[in-house]
């Protein structure tokens, strides 16, 4: 057992990676927990630095020739952990770094701009529907939670590192889409057309916004398109990630047609 020691500055350290977003962002590290989610990483291109596992808690074994690589007892790994039921692996990545400029481009594109998501469990989600879709890229847009927060991390499964993420303001996240000629869809229970009923064809951005009021006006005024998705119930809106993941399906339903 390498570390022991429930005051080991490595050990420290990670706590602190794990809860200060200003820690993360001036070191550029990031914590990634969890076997599935450290080997999607790996799987997207991504290479951890340090790598740790606690031999009580693991039941998969990973080989990771490039990582600098510890063995923590149980009490260690509990500490550093941010799950219920830690399964005994976490490691310590480059936070990714993407601009607009970098990212690739299907024919026709398809594309998610989130505005101000405040929820991390949301944004995850958003990422895992934006991986299963193989949407292009995520515009994260004026977020009001940390990317690389653990958190977000274990909401999305790990798709955090398989899906381009940028983030970037409003007005840079609209002059490159109108520069690509891709059209903004914006998702608003305001709107007088169903999401099912436009064509979604073509190059597309599907902009939503925060949870409690939806899209800013600056996407409202400079959408090509309006939609909303029918409530049939009492409750007049849907989750963010719910409303994104549908008119993001119907997008891939139609180009699959």
């Amino acid at each position: 057992m390498d570390i022991t020691s429930l005051q080991n500055p490595r050990i420290k350290y990670i706590v602190k990676l794990r809860e200060n977003k200003k820690t993360r962002g001036e070191d550029g590290m990031m914590l990634v927990e969890g076997y599935d989610e450290i080997q999607l990483a790996t799987e997207s291109g991504h290479r951890p630095l340090t790598l740790l596992s606690a031999p009580e808690l693991v039941s998969k074994q990973l080989d990771i020739s490039s990582a600098e690589t510890f063995t923590v007892s149980r009490s260690v790994f509990e500490k550093m952990s941010y799950r219920d039921n830690p399964d005994g692996w976490l490691a310590v990545f480059p936070i990714p770094k993407t601009s607009l400029n970098e990212l690739k481009l299907s024919h026709p594109p398809l594309v998610i701009v989130a505005e101000s998501i405040e929820k991390p469990g949301n944004l995850g989600a958003i990422l895992r529907t934006a991986d299963a879709a193989h949407v292009d890229a995520l515009l994260v847009c004026d977020p009001r939670v940390d990317i690389w927060n653990p958190n977000v991390v274990r909401a999305s499964r790990g798709a955090v590192f398989s899906v381009p993420v940028v983030e970037c303001n409003n007005a840079s996240a609209l002059e490159w889409l109108k520069m690509r000629g891709i059209r903004i869809l914006a998702a608003t229970p305001s709107a007088s057309e169903s999401y099912s009923n436009v064509n979604m064809l073509e190059p597309l951005a599907v902009a939503v916004g925060t949870e409690d009021t939806g899209l800013t006006n600056f996407w409202m005024s400079n959408a090509d398109m309006r939609v909303r998705i029918k409530m049939m119930g009492k409750v007049n809106s849907l989750n963010v990630s719910v409303s994104t993941a549908l008119i993001v399906y119907e997008a891939v339903r139609q180009r699959n047609t």
